[in-house]
């Protein structure tokens, strides 16, 4: 496995809904903070020059960038780490691998996972009326993990704390008013 060194503690997942905010949101996120680039909703020529855009701007700031699908992309297109399920990851080069997983079983098979997001940790707009985790059994989950564990899923200031984790991502924290100032705190 390789390592992110050090792995950020807040995280920006991209996609549709965030789009328009990223730029504001990378130059505000704290230093050495991390953008999961994922982007599905473009064809692969707007995907990758977006992907240029936003890696640029997120190196600028000492940002740490992770790309959505296999490892072999995430490196041809020059990004510190790739971003997907096991199966997509368990192939490929020396990269950090950042590997989303929602039950022990999937945990166990995420064996070449540098960091795992384990979600939904909270009701999330993503999935609508889904089973979300909660501080209990997120923490039992988290604890059977030899990865560390990014808590994704309802992710914001308010709910980083109420989960009392330390490392949070999220998809809209970031793009409200209320979310003006972000801090590694938040």
């Amino acid at each position: 496995m390789a390592r992110l060194k050090p792995l950020p503690t807040i995280w920006v997942v991209s996609d549709a809904r965030n789009d328009t905010a990223l730029e504001r949101v990378l130059a505000r996120l704290p230093r050495g903070a991390g953008l999961v680039f994922r982007h599905y909703h473009l064809d692969t020529a707007d995907r990758r020059a977006r992907f240029r855009t936003l890696l640029r701007l997120a190196r600028a700031h000492g940002h740490v960038v992770a790309m959505s699908g296999d490892a072999r992309t995430a490196r041809r297109w020059g990004a510190d780490a790739a971003y997907g399920n096991a199966v997509d990851l368990a192939r490929g080069p020396a990269l950090p691998r950042l590997v989303t997983v929602h039950s022990l079983h999937e945990i166990g098979k995420a064996r070449r996972a540098d960091a795992l997001l384990l979600s939904p940790a909270f009701a999330t707009r993503s999935h609508p009326g889904g089973q979300a985790l909660g501080p209990v059994r997120f923490r039992l989950l988290a604890a059977r993990s030899r990865a560390a564990v990014i808590a994704l899923g309802g992710m914001n200031r308010n709910s980083a704390r109420r989960l009392d984790w330390p490392r949070w991502a999220a998809i809209d924290a970031f793009c409200g008013k209320a979310n003006r100032r972000i801090s590694k705190d938040s």
